[in-house]
């Protein structure tokens, strides 16, 4: 009996190595959706608290930034935007050619678009001169590479002279020097001879 199996046994190899060769076809058959999980790029996320950073151009400082809360989003892939987030408020002291400060920022939110170098601000925005001019908006756009502040929201401008509201936006320099409106109304300060001061 023992040698009519033995004998037997060979015929059955060729079964045998098809039955284990598509177990290991299986086995190493893997599902796409796994391939590409293991395989793509991760975003990674940094957070800091009491952040203090100095932002400088041709190496002058131009900008001292404070937040209680930093948030840093860096996406694996290249072709993502990278962004610094601020959702617990920022403060930014602006300086002149001279280390003077002309002009403070408040805001309650900031985004910070690293490859646009752009800042995205929200939320009780509010630019102070050192003269007192104002300019306040919900929403307002800062441009680090011209030095400016713009938005197509509503946006009001205030100075010892004159309260003006863009209702449909502004451009204006980052020392409030230069403030162009998109659908003004105005108050003005008007003298007895008929001249604004």
């Amino acid at each position: 009996m023992i040698n009519n199996v033995i004998r037997s046994f060979p015929k059955y190899y060729p079964i045998a190595a098809f039955c284990i060769s598509c177990f290991f076809l299986w086995g190493c058959e893997n599902d796409q959706k796994v391939i590409n999980d293991l395989t793509s790029d991760v975003a990674s996320v940094e957070e800091a608290r009491s952040i203090e950073s100095f932002i400088s151009s041709e190496g002058k400082m131009k900008a001292r930034l404070t937040a209680p809360v930093m948030i840093r989003m860096a996406s694996g892939k290249s072709s993502d935007t990278q962004y610094v987030e601020f959702p617990k408020s920022l403060h930014v002291d602006f300086y002149n050619d001279s280390l003077v400060k002309e002009t403070r920022l408040d805001s309650k939110y900031g985004k910070y678009y690293e490859t646009y170098n752009k800042v995205y601000l929200r939320d009780s925005v509010v630019v102070i001169t050192l003269k007192g001019d104002t300019l306040k908006s919900p929403d307002l756009w800062w441009d680090q590479n011209l030095g400016i502040f713009y938005t197509d929201k509503y946006a009001e401008y205030r100075s010892k002279d004159q309260q003006v509201q863009g209702h449909k936006g502004l451009q204006a320099t980052q020392d409030l020097k230069t403030v162009t409106f998109i659908e003004p109304t105005a108050l003005l300060d008007v003298k007895s001879n008929g001249l604004t001061p």
